[in-house]
């Protein structure tokens, strides 16, 4: 690992932990399908996930994807997501979720 990697990767932001059966229900039927490799309700769900803001890890281009979570009473794709960390899509590293189209996110556990 480089120094600018092992450098970026501390500074990143504290991140909480959130439970995977804590989250909303739609949330767990998108995490159960980023595992099992879709369907997808959405055709930009898996589309690469910038990371722009610097909330999560700082990784390589490409690593982290995005997946639209249901929004019960929108009428679009709402402002929740999960985005997943992985060289393999349908193996992820880490998962995490947001709830306010990202401007917070908590990795998800088991």
């Amino acid at each position: 690992m480089s120094v600018g990697t092992l450098l970026a990767r501390e500074s990143a932001p504290a991140l909480g932990w959130v439970p995977l059966a804590q989250l909303p229900v739609e949330a767990q039927v998108v995490h159960r399908a980023i595992l099992s490799g879709g369907p997808f309700a959405y055709s930009k769900d898996g589309i690469v996930f910038g990371n722009r803001e610097r909330m999560l890890p700082a990784e390589r281009r490409g690593y982290y994807h995005e997946y639209t979570v249901m929004t019960p009473g929108s009428r679009d794709r709402g402002a929740r997501r999960i985005v997943c960390g992985a060289k393999a899509p349908a193996a992820p590293a880490a998962c995490f979720y947001t709830g306010d189209h990202y401007a917070t996110f908590r990795r998800i556990t088991s």
